[in-house]
């Protein structure tokens, strides 16, 4: 009888407590100071998000579909770009606008997954393609002038 009477008192307490209120634990001050330090420059602000119901860092550099680190400025990160004009795929830094000019050249014709993990030798994205559906899935580094690629003689 008494268990069910604190149930009931809980259930009631909740009711009574405004919804858009957060609790302040110690667990996520560590996790939004973590995400600042890394997501939070000069360009970004922070914004509260009702839907998501946490702080949001807005206007970042950091995209969320980056793949590895880029090589050359060591800000941005290499992801696939579509030309808006060509239509054409390639590979280039985020920190383009900031100064960053990395990019090369991606198979057109071919079905491409581009995978999160580096080349050993020149630290890009490596890609797995091909070019049917009876073709097994090939990988290769996404760096056009990569030695790897090179044939050797």
């Amino acid at each position: 009888m008494l268990i069910k009477q604190k149930v009931v008192l809980d259930v009631r307490s909740t009711k009574n407590k405004k919804l858009g209120k957060v609790r302040i634990t110690k667990n996520k001050v560590v996790k939004l100071q973590a995400e600042m330090r890394q997501y939070y420059d000069s360009n970004s602000f922070l914004s509260w998000s009702a839907s998501k119901k946490k702080y949001v860092i807005l206007g970042s550099n950091e995209p969320k579909n980056g793949l590895v680190p880029c090589p050359s400025c060591k800000i941005g990160k290499l992801m696939v770009i579509r030309s808006r004009k060509t239509k054409k795929r390639f590979m280039g830094c985020s920190n383009y606008y900031n100064g960053c000019k990395v990019s090369s050249p991606m198979l057109q014709k071919a079905m491409i997954y581009a995978t999160k993990s580096a080349c050993p030798e020149c630290h890009w994205p490596m890609i797995l393609y091909r070019y049917s559906r009876k073709q097994k899935w090939l990988k290769q580094c996404a760096n056009y002038y990569c030695p790897i690629k090179r044939p050797k003689d």
